[in-house]
């Protein structure tokens, strides 16, 4: 299946409780996943967080915390239900006073990082485009990846179908970085990492062969990370 092409029609416009509910609608091992247009909420699954579900669903994660009243550190719990837009948010809600919504950034307004790095030395086989949000290295199984700019890590699990064991680093409020396929995660949630500091071990959890996928995500939305990297 073109998990990465299901996702990024997720992303976009659906309520999806695990990704498995995408199989039974037909995205199967091959071929385009069906779209949903209609709804407008997500269920919270054991293991996921705000940062996975931003993730997923390719939005900023400071929109979806607003519109659904989340503060720092942003605890979400299983079987919560959370707003995916903000015509889904409440007119009703939980604080004395209301608070004006965050302006949505533009990309000229996304905070630049200062250096980027190869996330892992391999061979790129499948570069960034409208079927794939990153771009596919091989390299032999085990061999170390590393941040590819500093942060902290916000999402460290595998509750995401279709990227095996995924680790998300934020990078500051505009930039994340993803790491998917991994053997084995090196890190946890919370971490904080500099740049080039190994965190995974390259694998095929979610894949049909040996790789690393990796993403940038600016406001959100997936960038080509080749445009980035040195």
């Amino acid at each position: 299946m073109n998990y990465y092409r299901c996702l990024t029609i997720v992303f976009k416009t659906a309520l999806i409780v695990g990704m498995s509910i995408m199989l039974g609608f037909g995205c199967a091992t091959k071929g385009k996943a069906p779209r949903y247009y209609h709804h407008s909420y997500h269920t919270v699954s054991k293991g996921e967080t705000l940062y996975s579900i931003s993730f997923k669903y390719g939005v900023s994660l400071k929109q979806l915390a607003y519109w659904n009243n989340i503060s720092e550190p942003y605890v979400i719990y299983p079987g919560q239900k959370l707003r995916l837009n903000s015509s889904a948010r409440a007119k009703n809600t939980t604080t004395t006073k209301e608070k004006s919504a965050p302006r949505k950034t533009t990309s000229a307004a996304a905070k630049p990082i200062g250096q980027w790095q190869w996330p892992v030395q391999g061979k790129v086989i499948r570069g960034f485009s409208k079927d794939n949000n990153g771009i596919d290295i091989v390299a032999p199984e085990g061999t170390l990846v590393t941040a590819a700019a500093s942060g902290k890590i916000v999402y460290a699990g595998d509750s995401l179908r279709g990227y095996g064991n995924l680790i998300i680093i934020k990078h500051n409020s505009s930039y994340f970085s993803a790491y998917a396929h991994n053997k084995k995660l090196l890190v946890k949630e919370e971490d904080t990492i500099a740049i080039g500091q190994g965190i995974a071990q390259v694998g095929r959890t979610g894949a049909d062969r040996v790789m690393l996928h990796f993403e940038i995500r600016r406001d959100g939305n997936p960038v080509d990370p080749q445009k980035y990297l040195p």
